[in-house]
């Protein structure tokens, strides 16, 4: 790890609705691998130089993704945008409000924002019941900011006619649920040494990335080291894609650990 300032986790790598999907028996859906199995799509970033930890989402699957790597320690959320497979987990920060004795500072646009002040209603109320998550809600835009010794760069994508916000973390970029990305943006991740990307399908989709696009992007970009996520049961078997991927390329999977 000499000279990396950062642990990445994918805590899930799946689209929407999961992979394996409830009631599919393709061949995905039924493989015995355990890179076929993924949970919303989300990473932990940790810093290695003063353990700050971030999660990128609190997804659907929020809880166990955490249980499942023993996580300890959370310092913030930033949330890329309202759909309810990155926001549904929010309520479970409760338990580092319990263990760490402090509210837990989320970072969203205006359109996530107001998703989470109607979804989580309670957690925001005057008089907020006992017990409720405390948060609290910072409104971004184009301008970085600082989460203790994290400096984030938000990038704007857009997925079909929604704005998306990705993020650059040093040299870590992480973009997901993105189709579109204006000229301005992109010069914001060139230069990471890491990308993370959406790859929906095999097929052209009207809100995401398909693999054939997301392959161009990130040869457009010249990234040398890049991971593919938000992946559906759509897009192949882990092992028989990957075969296919340039050598830079990668499709990251759960539980999967890169350092930067």
């Amino acid at each position: 790890m000499q000279n990396h300032h950062l642990k990445i986790t994918f805590l899930g790598t799946g689209t929407s609705t999961g992979v394996p999907m409830i009631g599919c028996d393709c061949a995905v859906c039924t493989s015995t691998n355990k890179k076929d199995k993924r949970l919303r799509s989300s990473v932990l970033i940790e810093s290695l130089q003063d353990g700050t930890t971030i999660a990128i989402d609190t997804t659907t699957d929020f809880r166990y993704q955490m249980l499942r790597i023993n996580n300890r320690r959370l310092d913030g959320v930033l949330f890329t945008h309202p759909h309810k497979d990155h926001i549904a987990g929010l309520d479970d920060v409760r338990a580092y409000n319990y263990f760490q004795h402090s509210n837990i500072p989320v970072y969203a646009n205006t359109l996530t924002a107001e998703a989470l002040q109607r979804d989580f209603y309670y957690a925001f109320a005057e008089n907020a019941y006992p017990g409720v998550p405390r948060i609290d809600l910072h409104l971004i835009n184009h301008a970085p900011f600082q989460i203790r010794s994290l400096h984030v760069q938000p990038i704007w994508v857009w997925h079909l006619k929604m704005p998306v916000v990705g993020y650059r973390i040093g040299n870590f970029t992480y973009i997901t649920d993105a189709n579109k990305i204006e000229e301005q943006e992109k010069d914001k991740i060139r230069g990471s040494a890491v990308l993370v990307l959406n790859a929906l399908r095999q097929e052209p989709h009207i809100s995401h990335f398909s693999l054939a696009e997301a392959i161009a992007l990130a040869n457009e970009l010249s990234i040398p080291e890049v991971y593919f996520t938000h992946i559906s049961h759509q897009l192949g078997l882990h092992a028989a894609v990957s075969k296919q991927l340039p050598q830079h390329i990668h499709l990251g999977y759960d539980g999967l650990v890169v350092y930067v």
